[in-house]
């Protein structure tokens, strides 16, 4: 009975798998209002049905280690094993790498990719500089936009560093992100949404 049951329980994950039920997706379409569409390479992630089959409880918050540039060029790779959903550049402009209906691997936890948003954002986790006003604002605008279409609580439990994922080896976004701000303009963002859908 018990297999069953576990049988029954990823089937109804799989529901891209059955002929005749994908769901319509128009290529180049994004999540946010905004925000360039940049396809991550398909081994990057995993078709989903998201929050109809998991959950969308946590955005995670990434630093790149490298450049915008790079980091498109290497979630586009498929040997890299790995994307985030959105990457934030220094002046703030968004690309969306992922459709957030489906799983992004970018947090190194399983469960966390399916219950979770990945934000990157350009720059290097030892070097303040790189977060500028104009990326803490504009990731700020998207996290809020994220907390307000799925009902997450807009606070540290649920907007989470990449370094709080569980058995992750990550540091980022590092001791110079500052949460404080982030957190702040995050409210802000989410309270000028009212009770609008996202």
């Amino acid at each position: 009975m018990g297999v069953g049951v576990l049988a029954r329980s990823d089937l109804a994950h799989m529901w891209w798998q059955v002929p005749g039920v994908d769901k319509p997706r128009k290529p180049g379409e994004v999540d946010y209002k905004g925000a360039e569409w940049v396809a991550a390479a398909a081994a990057n992630w995993r078709r989903a049905d998201r929050p109809d089959d998991y959950t969308i409880d946590r955005v995670v918050i990434h630093v790149t280690q490298g450049s915008y540039k790079g980091t498109l060029k290497v979630f586009k790779d498929p040997w890299h094993g790995a994307a985030a959903h959105y990457v934030v550049r220094k002046d703030g402009h968004i690309a969306q790498m992922i459709r957030e209906l489906d799983v992004a691997f970018h947090a190194g936890n399983r469960d966390f990719n399916q219950r979770s948003v990945g934000i990157e954002h350009e720059g290097f986790v030892d070097r303040p500089a790189d977060f500028t006003d104009a990326m803490y604002a504009s990731s700020a605008r998207l996290t809020a936009r994220i907390c307000r279409r799925y009902g997450i609580p807009v606070d540290r439990q649920h907007i989470i560093g990449h370094v709080e994922v569980p058995g992750t080896d990550h540091t980022d976004p590092g001791p110079h992100w500052d949460w404080d701000r982030y957190m702040r303009l995050v409210r802000r963002a989410h309270a000028e949404l009212g009770s609008a859908k996202a």
